[in-house]
């Protein structure tokens, strides 16, 4: 399932092989590629010329131009749809100040001491939650400044574990 973001509307997507479904309703329509990303839709009797303008992978934002009118939409996938339930959803773009337990669980690595510098998605520790390990890494590039647990200790979840 993806979380489509079009203007202020949102809308839910499934997609299968067969079918794409919008809110739970299938789409009944006939695409057909014209040349490279240029497209030809009819939908409830009515055509539409399609052009795939751009797409950011960073950003998961594909922008388009439906009948020469820009169109930007914004794509969450069922991981980001995830990550916002856990509340990790506002890491990107901010400097590393600190990473909270996303969720209760058993610290069963540390992978920096205090001093380290650190990279964006560099791994620093791996919790252990609900039989998994969980790999978790840095919002961004920092110095550790403090790391306030050890190994096999249990956490909560937004506790703070490593300062930046």
């Amino acid at each position: 399932m993806y979380s489509v973001s079009i203007k202020n509307s949102l809308f839910e997507v499934e997609k299968s092989k067969e079918k794409v479904a919008v809110n739970g309703n299938i789409l009944e329509w006939d695409i057909k590629e014209i040349r490279d990303r240029h497209y030809h839709v009819i939908y409830k009797n009515q055509s539409f010329n399609l052009e795939l303008v751009g797409l950011d992978t960073e950003t998961k934002t594909v922008r388009l131009k439906l009948n020469n009118k820009p169109c930007e939409i914004k794509l969450k996938d069922k991981f980001d749809l995830l990550l916002e339930k856990l509340g990790m959803n506002n890491l990107h773009g901010q400097a590393a100040k600190e990473i909270k337990a996303p969720m209760p669980g058993l610290i069963f690595d540390i992978k920096v001491k205090e001093g380290d510098e650190v990279k964006k998605g560099d791994a620093v520790l791996i919790l252990e939650a609900m039989k998994m390990e969980n790999i978790l890494k840095s919002p961004g590039d920092g110095t550790v400044k403090a790391i306030k647990i050890k190994k096999g200790q249990s956490v909560e979840k937004n506790q703070v574990l490593i300062q930046f």
